[in-house]
């Protein structure tokens, strides 16, 4: 369940760096992307783009929680947006814009049943229309970037002019200039959403070619790609890169996209400093009543082959959802990796 808390603010030490259009985030995921992985990501780079999980309208409007919370550190992030009425995404993004988010994403690529039931995600690319209204209706009401993140295609409907119609109307009559496209097609019945990441077959070819095809647009490229070097490499075809789970389960890789893709000059990231830097943040949450396993469970993967490594998930596993658990659980876990983790990166 989405965790609807609004946190408290903490002072940082660290400036918040303008995002470059969508170079290389870190994809929305249900269920993970929440605002304790975003906070502890932003640990790890400074500059790469984080989403939201997808966020309904009808959550944003009518919701009785805080939706929209988020932390300032968070900078640069995206909160992407699940709906497909033009005015309550307007509403949805007006909100969002006076909170402080950097952009809107609107979900055109999830394939879930529920999603689809709410009329949303990867079915309305068969309406490509109705989303070029959406994004329109969107961006009459606020100034951040407004983007679609969608699949290659739905169903039968897979065909390079397909795509090619829906990329071409939502750009010229929404006034939509980025897109993140996941390079494989969704059925929209007969697969699960596991299965719909897994077994369409991903056509990176297809979407270099939609960046020829319209070199006006700002074009990123998600689905399969598992690390900096095969992101790089899509970057010498395309705009940016979109990472999911592997950015989720070996967050360490994030420690090197900064000097690897936009060219910073900061010093390596040090894992366990990241740890520690999540101390403060910590305290402030248990003391609002949030438990240590639901910002943990997001750190389980970070020293992912290095000795040590499982004694660090275990011990995290066993105890941060245990009544009282505090920091005392993450220092005793980081004291089984740290000192190998230092030699490995000495």
């Amino acid at each position: 369940m989405l965790d609807n808390q609004s946190p408290q603010v903490l002072p940082s030490s660290k400036t918040a760096v303008p995002h470059i259009a969508n170079r290389f985030s870190v994809a929305p995921m249900l269920d993970w992307t929440d605002r304790h992985c975003r906070y502890f990501l932003r640990q790890l780079t400074q500059h790469t783009l984080l989403y939201t999980e997808m966020v309904t309208t009808g959550a944003i409007i009518h919701g009785k929680g805080d939706y929209l919370a988020y932390s300032e550190q968070e900078h640069p992030v995206s909160l992407q947006l699940g709906g497909s009425d033009p005015h309550d995404l307007a509403h949805a993004a007006r909100l969002a814009q006076a909170r402080g988010y950097d952009e809107i994403n609107l979900n055109v690529g999830c394939p879930s049943d529920r999603v689809q039931n709410g009329r949303f995600g990867a079915c309305l690319m068969a309406d490509a229309a109705l989303v070029a209204d959406c994004i329109k209706a969107m961006k009459d009401v606020v100034s951040i970037p407004v983007t679609v993140k969608t699949r290659i295609g739905i169903d039968e409907q897979d065909s390079y002019e397909f795509l090619c119609d829906f990329i071409g109307t939502v750009a010229e009559r929404g006034g939509c200039d980025t897109f993140v496209i996941h390079a494989r097609k969704a059925w929209l019945s007969g697969l699960s959403p596991k299965q719909n990441r897994e077994i369409p077959p991903l056509d990176y070819p297809r979407v270099y070619q939609l960046k020829q095809d319209f070199p006006q647009l700002t074009l990123a490229l998600n689905g399969g790609i598992k690390t900096l070097e095969q992101a790089d490499q899509h970057l010498t075809h395309l705009d940016g890169v979109m990472i999911g789970r592997e950015a989720y389960q070996n967050p360490g890789m994030l420690v090197d996209v900064d000097r690897q893709l936009f060219g910073s000059t900061a010093p390596a990231v040090d894992c366990v400093a990241a740890v520690e830097a999540m101390y403060p943040y910590i305290d402030s949450e248990l003391a609002r009543g949030t438990y240590l396993g639901h910002i943990t469970r997001h750190m389980l993967g970070l020293f992912q082959g290095i000795p040590g490594s499982r004694q660090w998930r275990r011990h995290l596993s066993e105890n941060a959802h245990k009544p009282g658990a505090d920091v005392t659980v993450l220092e005793a876990a980081l004291a089984k990796v740290s000192q190998q983790y230092r030699e490995s990166v000495s």
